[in-house]
Order: structure tokens, then sequence, then C-alpha cells
């Protein structure tokens, strides 16, 4: 079990991504590793459990979703104070101006899909994890 870094509760982490199939992948690999997460499907519906106040250690974020995308919902959470180490998680080449972009949203990673155990392993040293 992953304990975040400032409690002695487990990790969680929220998965967003419009795909069924990166949801499903992302949630389990995720699992593998003992973290609980819950799943949802644009970046509205991030910005919205946040809203009801519920907090992620880390959020896995897809870059083009519809209804809202993933730079405009990081920028919004960053907006509301969110502090959650957010990964961008996106099938975009990491030198793409819309990964630059979105890096620039407030990301404190990126990803290239798909997801495998050491980019997660990746992502979990930034937020401090021993693993």
């Amino acid at each position: 079990m992953l304990k975040s870094k400032n409690a002695t509760t487990k990790m969680m982490a929220l998965v967003v991504d419009d795909s069924i199939v990166n949801q499903r992948i992302h949630h389990k690999l995720l699992e593998n590793f003992g973290i609980e997460n819950q799943v949802v499907g644009n970046g509205k519906e991030a910005i919205d459990v946040h809203c009801s106040g519920k907090h992620f250690d880390l959020i896995l974020m897809d870059m083009d979703m519809p209804v809202m995308n993933g730079i405009e919902a990081t920028r919004m959470l960053r907006a509301m104070g969110i502090r959650s180490t957010i990964a961008g998680v996106s099938s975009h080449s990491s030198l793409s101006e819309d990964t630059k972009e979105f890096i620039e949203a407030g990301l404190d990673d990126y990803q290239e899909k798909p997801l495998t155990p050491a980019k997660l392993v990746s992502i979990l040293h930034k937020v401090n994890l021993h693993v």
C-alpha cells in the first residue's frame, strides 16, 4: 500500500480520461500499485468532483476530452488552489505546441500514452512516494 506524503492514509488518485479503454487501463494500473482511484470522463467532471469536497494526491489528466479539455481543467484546478500532483497523460508528443501549453497550464509531469508501470513509477516519484 502506498501512503501519501503528508498523511498516514492511503493515497488517492483521480483518472480523467474520456476513453473507456484508457480509464480501465489507468484504473487497473493504479490499483496494482495499491492506489485507490476514482475515474471521470472529462475536465468538467474533474472540477465538479473537487468542488464536492474530494481530495486527491495524484491526478492523471488526459489532454483531449469533450466538454472541458485537460488544459482548461488543469488551469481551473490550479486557480481553485488545488495543489495535487497533476500528471498529463496524452498521445501527443512531448514536443508539440499543445503539450507545451498543457505543461504551462500547471502540470507537474507529462507522460506520453500508453501509461506503463515504469511511467507511473516516474510520476509517483514526483509525489515523493517510495515505490
